[in-house]
């Protein structure tokens, strides 16, 4: 039997993030995850601090700007506590329409080709966007050590079979293990859904390419289109994505699908033809069936979710873990939490119900 304040189920960026805002309060934070820390979508991702994404739904927008605000504090602290850098990889993007749109404020054809002259428009209008993106890679190495630096507990290899009210509050139980906690938050992604009985969070895979290009080539910007991006990552790596695809929990990877994403992107940036691939992946990102995160109350007393951040989970760590702990410490969130709410969908199916995974 383990006992804590707050068990966590989930140990990648959105967990281990809320975990280490408990800790540094004091509270006693127990994080279980059924794989290995941070090795599904917090691997899988960009790494794009998208918060002005324009496909991004607007009742998204206070959260990413909250988001925004604590970056700075929140990738110090990671560093400090982890000994670990967590580089910021580049500092805009060139965010393309879809063909035949034009933006409003719209850069002019002369000022996208002195950013990027080989950009190949293809009738897109371009925006600058001040836009950082980081490698999530480092922030794997790094957000682990740091949450357990701050006293945090991670216990991997620990899916979890059953939640349901207990004597201290919330009992949680393991293959392994029972644990008693006064809170219990869901963080699993894209298996937060058959936690809580809410099916209309799922997987959306994304297949991904990571190629380097000739030391004689540079990309200094992130090019972002509804369709397509390339975020560069140092060394002359770029990574190009994303498919989203409903394909359940299947993390396979197609052979002409990324050949796919790799013509798309040479035909938006022509230097791509001249880089060689160097690592192929998919992951699973958390979707929700109105495209929000769902965070707030899910289930019996003190039971809580934290999932469906599908794109954005790496830039809305910070913010969730946030509201999560002012949640948690009966304090008024810093943003209006109601788009988010559990129950906006069918209520009737949300229930901590047992599950077994």
């Amino acid at each position: 039997m383990g006992t804590a304040d707050v068990v966590i189920a989930g140990a990648g960026i959105i967990g281990l993030s809320t975990a280490l805002e408990l800790a540094e309060d004091g509270l006693r934070v127990t994080v279980l995850e059924r794989e290995r820390a941070m090795s599904e979508a917090s691997w899988a991702a960009a790494g794009m601090l998208a918060a002005h994404d324009p496909e991004n739904p607007a009742a998204l927008q206070p959260l990413s700007n909250l988001s925004i605000s604590l970056y700075p504090g929140y990738l110090a602290n990671v560093e400090e506590l982890s000994e670990l850098k967590i580089p910021l990889r580049t500092s805009g993007t060139l965010q393309g329409s879809t063909p035949g749109h034009h933006f409003k404020a719209a850069l002019s054809s002369e000022e996208v080709a002195s950013r990027l002259p080989e950009l190949h428009s293809a009738g897109r209008s371009f925006l600058w966007l001040n836009e950082h993106s980081l490698d999530p890679r480092d922030l794997c190495a790094a957000l682990p050590k740091a949450a357990t630096a701050a006293g945090v507990a991670i216990v991997e290899q620990s899916p979890i079979t059953a939640v349901r009210n207990g004597p201290s509050g919330v009992s949680i139980t393991t293959p392994q293990a029972t644990y008693e906690a006064e809170h219990f938050i869901n963080c699993c992604g894209a298996w937060a859904g058959a936690i809580a009985s809410l099916p209309t969070i799922e997987p959306r895979k994304g297949q991904m390419v990571t190629v380097k290009l000739p030391s004689h080539l540079h990309l200094p910007y992130v090019i972002r289109t509804p369709e397509l991006y390339l975020v560069p990552r140092g060394d002359g790596r770029i990574v190009i994505g994303a498919t989203v695809e409903h394909a359940g929990f299947d993390k396979s990877v197609q052979e002409t699908t990324i050949q796919t994403l790799i013509d798309d992107a040479v035909a938006l940036w022509p230097p791509i033809r001249n880089a060689q691939i160097v690592e192929t992946w998919a992951g699973l990102r958390p979707g929700s069936a109105d495209g929000l995160p769902v965070i707030g109350a899910c289930g019996p007393h003190n039971c809580w979710i934290a999932s469906g951040h599908f794109r954005n989970g790496i830039l809305l760590a910070p913010a969730t873990a946030r509201v999560l702990q002012e949640i948690i410490l009966d304090k008024t969130p810093s943003v209006d939490l109601s788009p988010f709410r559990c129950d906006r969908f069918d209520s009737a199916a949300v229930s901590m119900a047992e599950v077994v995974h």
